[in-house]
């Protein structure tokens, strides 16, 4: 996750190329709904996974969350106060819905990095963020050997929030309540293959209960663990 206000990059005919692909991919499966704004390419899917499988994750994440981090330049610890979990991606409850968002997408599971788990109690929160890289930071020379660019993101929601813990998108206008079971998944970049500010995202205070969500990312080639 980035955090840089600035030019985050230039136009990539490979970008241009996975977003026309799997944008198509996703109009084409009655169960995604393109979501109303014609400045960001998101979609939803309710009830992608059921309440069984939900309950798994939650679990797997409360076994083995830790303090979320955050890919920037500049640290600030408030910015981002949630708990995280990387999943074992080879766990078989796990690989099965790692590889079933890859088949969703139509994007080869080798270009996807690990799923991530989240957890948002009462007050944390991810203020507005890119999941883009910005290419004029330190870290981009790792990043784009280990995979280069995040195309698009795919998260579910694990639970129902009691108050507060929306998504929101403040420049494309969406603001999309948490929903166990329901999949947001949306394009990062723009038309032309570079990074879209319009994806600028929030992860919004949880007020009452608790908040759990899977993440995944996908790179433009295949990703490789920075180490």
């Amino acid at each position: 996750m980035t955090t840089r206000i600035g030019p985050p990059g230039h136009p990539s005919p490979v970008r241009r190329f996975i977003g026309e692909q799997v944008q198509a991919r996703l109009d084409a499966d009655p169960r995604m709904e393109r979501l109303p704004t014609d400045l960001a390419v998101v979609y939803r899917c309710r009830n992608y996974l059921d309440a069984a499988q939900c309950k798994q994750l939650v679990a797997m994440i409360d076994a083995d969350r830790r303090p979320s981090t955050l890919l920037s330049d500049r640290g600030d610890t408030a910015f981002r106060t949630s708990e995280s979990c990387d999943m074992d991606r080879w766990a078989p409850a796990v690989r099965a819905i790692d590889e079933g968002i890859a088949g969703l997408l139509g994007i080869a599971p080798e270009n996807a990095e690990t799923m991530q788990g989240q957890r948002y109690a009462v007050g944390q929160h991810f203020r507005p963020h890119h999941d883009y890289f910005h290419e004029n930071e330190s870290y981009w020379p790792v990043m784009k050997a280990s995979g280069g660019q995040r195309t698009w993101t795919a998260m579910i929601y694990l639970n129902d929030v009691e108050e507060g813990g929306a998504t929101w998108f403040p420049q494309a206008g969406l603001r999309v309540a948490p929903q166990r079971g329901l999949l947001l998944a949306w394009n990062n970049m723009a038309a032309d293959g570079s990074p879209n500010p319009a994806t600028l995202h929030e992860g919004s205070a949880v007020t009452e209960g608790v908040k759990y969500i899977v993440t995944k990312w996908f790179r433009e080639a295949p990703w490789v663990a920075a180490g």
